[in-house]
């Protein structure tokens, strides 16, 4: 699987922790350069430095993925940098405030459907002529199983990632002819910043988490970045439009 990726460019958001990380790592093990994006400048760099570490190109770029203009000049940077763009794993996201559906706050509605569904719309409004101009390339995009099911309590997140899904279907039918798939993974309960938030390291709400997988256990950052490289492979040269749950077995319950 080494060196599948040589000479091919892959931009990463939401990069610097969680999914982002592992997916950008794994993308520079296989040889690619891979542009980390996120919109918190992590200090220490520690994405970029275990790129490094592997031998592999990297560069990190600050943009907020809800702003156009942000998005626009990240995509430019990319491609006055690396000349081309061959893969986007749209992954920046927020879970926003726990609320049921009458207290969700029009605050907490508008930022947490303008980070993960409008900047993922965004991303792929400045991603898709890139690759067109490569004529091919592989998009994947960050649901979650809550794009699949509902999860009480987060009514903009569950529609933010029901919306994931939809765009990525409508997007995945536009450009099937012109060699660019667009699929989806859909993440259960992963090991992640995100995670901590919502059980606040507790071990007594971890082990309910973990309760509630069939495999008895939360995944990794890494098992899901294995299924993004495996929707931007040859491998998945027939499957497009496809939202993928990398869940442990959550919604087959």
């Amino acid at each position: 699987m080494e060196g599948i990726f040589e000479n091919r460019v892959a931009i990463v958001t939401g990069g610097s922790f969680g999914i982002g990380q592992a997916t950008a790592i794994a993308f520079a093990k296989r040889g690619a350069k891979v542009v980390i994006v996120d919109w918190i400048e992590d200090k220490n760099e520690e994405t970029l430095q275990k790129i490094k570490v592997i031998g592999a190109e990297g560069t990190f770029i600050k943009c907020d993925v809800s702003k156009d203009s942000e998005v626009k000049a990240m995509v430019e940077r990319t491609i006055q940098m690396y000349g081309r763009l061959d893969f986007a794993f749209n992954n920046a996201g927020i879970e926003g405030i726990s609320a049921p559906t009458q207290l969700c706050t029009e605050e907490n509605w508008d930022r947490t459907i303008d980070i993960n569904l409008k900047g993922i719309w965004l991303c792929m409004k400045h991603e898709i002529p890139e690759m067109l101009k490569n004529g091919q390339g592989a998009i994947v995009n960050c649901a979650s199983i809550a794009g699949l099911v509902g999860f009480p309590g987060l009514p903009a997140y569950v529609a933010s990632k029901h919306g994931v899904i939809g765009l990525t279907k409508n997007a995945a039918l536009e450009f099937a002819k012109q060699k660019i798939r667009v699929n989806a993974v859909c993440p259960g309960v992963i090991q992640t910043p995100m995670i901590d938030r919502f059980t606040g390291k507790s071990k007594e709400a971890e082990k309910q988490f973990e309760n509630m997988e069939p495999v008895g256990r939360m995944g990794k950052p890494e098992e899901v970045a294995e299924a993004v490289m495996f929707l931007c492979s040859d491998a998945a040269s027939f499957v497009t439009g496809n939202a993928m749950a990398v869940d442990g077995g959550w919604i087959a319950q």
